[in-house]
Parts: structure tokens; sequence; C-alpha cells
């Protein structure tokens, strides 16, 4: 029959005596809001996207960069409004621009 391993003895007995706590402890903590964890991060949205590959004419890239930040934004938006008018998507979006 196998031998119980010892159990390893304390380093530190009196709680007065506990190690400091610098920032990487800090860092490296979980969050608790009540009993559960606090998720870290940015909060997860109701409809998320779906990162791909597009391969864009030169031209048709240029304009749509030269339309200036947010232009990924438009181009999800323009095939949207298209995909709809063909009758193809039919559910409204659940993003809305502020």
């Amino acid at each position: 029959m196998k031998e119980k391993k010892r159990s390893l003895p304390a380093i530190w007995k009196d709680p007065d005596d506990a190690p400091s706590l610098d920032a990487s402890f800090f860092e490296s903590a979980e969050l608790f809001d009540g009993a559960s964890p606090k998720p870290r991060g940015r909060p997860k949205a109701a409809m998320t996207k779906e990162p791909i590959k597009l391969r864009l004419d030169a031209a048709v890239l240029a304009a749509l960069r030269a339309s200036g930040d947010g232009w990924q934004t438009r181009i999800n938006e323009m095939l949207r409004a298209s995909l709809r008018l063909s009758g193809t998507l039919t559910t409204p979006s659940n993003h809305s621009r502020s």
C-alpha cells in the first residue's frame, strides 16, 4: 500500500507575517461581484460579428477608406441594405449608430 504524502509545512503561520501584496498579485487576482467572479474585458455583444478575409477591387477599397473612420462598419451596413433590397435578408439589424 502506498504511503500518504506529507503535506508541506506552511511558509508563514501568523497572518500578520503574510507576504506583501504587490502589483503582480492584483494584476492576476479575480474580481468578484457578490458570490460570482466578475468577467474581465469588454462585455460580449448581443450580436457578434465574424472576422473574414474579403478581396475587393482597389478602387472600391480606396473609396471606402477615403470616407474616413468606420469604413468597415459602413461596408457591413451597405451589404446588409443590399441583401434587404434583394429580399435575401429579412431580419432587422441589432446594431444602432450613436
